[in-house]
């Protein structure tokens, strides 16, 4: 028997239920918010999800997904694991570990999938404990694990590292700090399967850059065309050739700890603003940017205080009416079971909808379920290729697929 199939064994795959609106929902309802969020009515809804459980151990609390074997199929990487679709079959990626979700934590806190050989296969980015190296591992094209790990860079510092399009529409990028002195951005070298190159942003100790750092993303915030790297202390203005340096940093208040940063035009006035949520706290706010005497400033707007831990979040337009909106949820034990605010409240999903009427904003807050939430990272993407985003999350909860599905 293949490896593969013997590592199945144990394993909870597939345990398929319809997600959001069930009578444990209710009896486990959250505390209402104070905040301008709207609450869905569940018999007016028009997005249902299905629920997908891959697996109920904790295998890390980052997610990426990717076609691993090219089969034509979407797969999902959590961790050391691969989950092969459509039947949700774990490979290892590297030998499995045993994670104690109550006293401690896995060793993938975000994670990505890129080609980043080139060879034609799907690869895995791995950020793992705060401070540690980041890796990628390379896809052994359908040949049995353990696959082949090579060091990215070696100290990978702030929670919310970035992989995005810093460079604008060319190919993704890392961003995060390293060694608690300097944000950077990374690129390979000539021989991918050594260290990337690594552009220092910044000058040393400027924000964000601590080990334990909260809060970074990547967006355009001061709208000359050239993505930022974003902090809640403010951010590095981008100069025309990213590979020079230092980046300028502009101070501005955007608020406390928090998760990834998005960068959006929330109010539709032309100036863009920044969507965060609370790491380890409670809140999930928009910032509108104003123009002040001194510079850029940011009104903290609360979109929703009804829930803690929302250590990660994704902006996607989940209802595809042209308009962004954002998913989040709690991270469930961030610190285990009696760390934080709340932690033993009910693993919620949410994804909030946002609309504008004559330059004032609202939300309304849609519930995917209950019993799961998000982890450090998590990722939106169209798993069954039906035109619909999904939500995948892998957490000390398990690892999930909620499938979007149109109401009738």
């Amino acid at each position: 028997m293949q490896r593969s199939k013997l590592i199945s064994i144990g394993f909870t795959i597939a345990c398929v239920v319809a997600a959001g609106y069930s009578a444990r929902a209710l009896h486990f309802a959250p505390r209402q918010s104070s905040a301008e969020c709207t609450i869905a009515d569940p018999a007016t809804e028009k997005i249902g999800w299905t629920k997908i459980c891959l697996d109920k151990e904790f295998r890390a609390e980052g997610v990426a997904v990717a076609d691993v074997n090219r089969d034509g199929k979407m797969d999902v990487m959590a961790g050391n694991y691969w989950y092969e679709a459509p039947n949700w079959t774990p490979h290892e990626i590297e030998p499995g570990q045993k994670f104690d979700g109550e006293h401690g934590y896995s060793n993938c806190f975000l994670s990505w999938s890129a080609d980043v050989n080139g060879d034609g296969w799907p690869d895995q980015i791995v950020v793992g404990f705060p401070g540690d190296k980041c890796v990628w591992r390379e896809n052994p094209q359908g040949k049995p694990g353990p696959w082949k790990e090579h060091v990215i860079w070696r100290s990978a510092c702030n929670e919310s590292p970035a992989y995005g399009e810093l460079l604008g529409k060319k190919k993704p990028v890392l961003v995060f700090p390293y060694d608690e002195k300097f944000m950077a951005w990374y690129e390979p070298t000539a021989d991918v399967n050594q260290e990337f190159t690594a552009h220092t942003v910044g000058l040393e100790k400027q924000p964000g850059v601590a080990r334990f750092s909260h809060g970074m993303g990547i967006g355009d915030i001061n709208g000359d065309g050239r993505p930022d790297i974003i902090t809640p202390q403010g951010f590095y203005e981008a100069p025309a050739d990213p590979k020079s340096g230092p980046w300028k940093f502009v101070p501005a208040n955007l608020g406390a700890d928090c998760a990834q940063m998005y960068v959006y035009d929330v109010n539709g006035d032309g100036v863009p603003d920044v969507i965060s949520s609370s790491s380890h706290g409670i809140g999930v706010w928009w910032y509108e940017q104003k123009k002040g005497t001194n510079g850029p400033e940011f009104i903290k707007h609360v979109i929703d205080d009804s829930f803690s831990q929302t250590h990660s979040m994704v902006m996607a337009d989940i209802n595809h009416d042209g308009t962004m909106d954002f998913v989040t949820g709690k991270r469930f034990w961030a610190h285990g079971p009696t760390g934080d605010i709340r932690p033993g409240d009910p693993a919620m999903i949410y994804w909030y909808e946002l609309h504008r009427n004559k330059g004032k904003v609202t939300w309304i807050r849609h519930t995917v379920d209950n019993d799961s939430g998000v982890g450090t990272q998590f990722t939106v993407a169209d798993m069954n290729r039906d035109g619909r985003l999904d939500i995948i999350t892998s957490n000390k909860k398990g690892v999930y697929i909620f499938l979007q599905t149109k109401k009738k």
